[in-house]
């Protein structure tokens, strides 16, 4: 029979060699880092990892060490890969933004906001800037991208993220679409409520109408009640101004409390979305490529090889530079089948050495890397 207190401290010898190599691996790796800063060459070398790959999967004896070998070679190039990045990363890193100490806000300060008159999105604008500015509503998302492109506005203010129904896609593609950054966020708490003209009651209603993210969030509430069928509109508070201006006792809308009292509509119900914690989370948008000093979070975008392990080795950066992930979202590249572009949120500055040091990595490795922008979280 195996002893198995010798076979294990036979495995602890081994482990002990592998920890030597490793270290010694890690100290000619350094030496190849100083060497390719002198030189100008690349961290990452494609075609010599996957050669190296070859001949090692090449010296193993069955079919089971030579995938465990290849699992384990591609680790071990990773995590020399980037500390290498580690030693030239905080140095070489270019930061694309400018850091400022606050907003410069003003009476003069225009600020585009999605929606019509009484939409959440105001709503999020007047909580975040207060009465220093000059707002104005835009009625689609790509109409406020346009107005701050072509200088009719200095900042937008679009919906993002709902903690019941999860990102708006729409606003994502957006991001990688126009020259335009992120540089603060609000959260408004969502309180729907079911809105009628003044003389309806709740057994007239037939059709609801309002965004499509409302009408999911609400959608327990019109399942529960078999005459109603809910209808897209481009806006909560856009479904209030169609209700009032058609004057069909049949049709409601949902959206806020506060765009009932602005159109004079008539609450039938409230607290109708099904989540009590519901909440949105909205983008505060810029064309300038600007970060508040005190920023603490970052958003990016990538795409990736479409090969096994691309994902992993993209967010082993963060990993390695202990930055937090907080969201990770992924949008198809049209025209390529099933690939995908990949939109995530992490704590951190733009001078943070960790940061610097993920990003040089990051943009090393992917196809593409856009710094959708770094500000504060509430």
């Amino acid at each position: 029979m195996i002893d198995l207190q010798q076979s294990r401290d036979e495995i602890d010898k081994v482990d002990k060699q592998i920890v030597e190599l490793f270290e010694h691996r890690m100290q000619l790796a350094k030496d190849v880092a100083e060497y390719k800063v002198k030189t100008g060459k690349k961290i990452l070398d494609k075609q010599r990892e996957q050669e190296k790959l070859e001949k090692l999967m090449n010296l193993a004896s069955n079919d089971f060490n030579k995938t465990g070998i290849q699992e384990l070679f591609i680790q071990i190039m990773s995590m020399s890969r980037k500390f290498q990045y580690s030693l030239i990363g905080a140095t070489e890193y270019k930061i694309p933004f400018q850091q400022i100490e606050k907003l410069d806000l003003h009476e003069g300060t225009k600020v585009a906001c999605f929606g019509v008159k009484g939409s959440y999105t105001e709503q999020a604008m007047e909580e975040y800037f207060g009465t220093e500015i000059t707002g104005f509503n835009v009625a689609t998302f790509r109409g406020i991208m346009e107005a701050i492109k072509n200088g009719n506005a200095d900042y937008g203010v679009l919906p993002i993220e709902n903690t019941s129904t999860g990102g708006i896609t729409d606003i994502y593609d957006l991001l990688v679409e126009y020259d335009n950054y992120i540089i603060g966020e609000h959260v408004v708490k969502i309180e729907h409520a079911l809105l009628g003209l003044p003389d309806a009651k709740l057994e007239n209603i037939q059709k609801v109408f309002s965004h499509p993210q409302a009408l999911m969030q609400s959608s327990k509430f019109i399942s529960q009640h078999k005459n109603m069928v809910g209808i897209e509109c481009t806006s909560t508070s856009d479904s209030a101004k169609k209700v009032l201006e058609e004057k069909e006792i049949t049709q409601a809308a949902i959206a806020s409390k506060r765009a009932g009292e602005l159109y004079g509509l008539k609450i039938l119900a409230e607290g109708i979305n099904h989540e009590n914690l519901n909440s949105t989370r909205f983008i505060i948008i810029s064309r300038k490529k600007e970060y508040i000093k005190h920023a603490n979070k970052i958003s990016i975008c990538f795409e990736l090889p479409h090969e096994s392990g691309s994902l992993y080795n993209m967010l082993s950066h963060f990993i390695y530079n202990n930055l937090n992930m907080t969201k990770i979202e992924s949008r198809p590249l049209e025209g390529r089948r099933f690939e995908y572009r990949f939109f995530i949120d992490f704590e951190g500055n733009l001078n943070d050495p960790g940061v610097k040091n993920a990003l040089t990595g990051i943009g090393e490795e992917a196809i593409a890397l856009k710094v959708l922008g770094n500000y504060k979280t509430i």
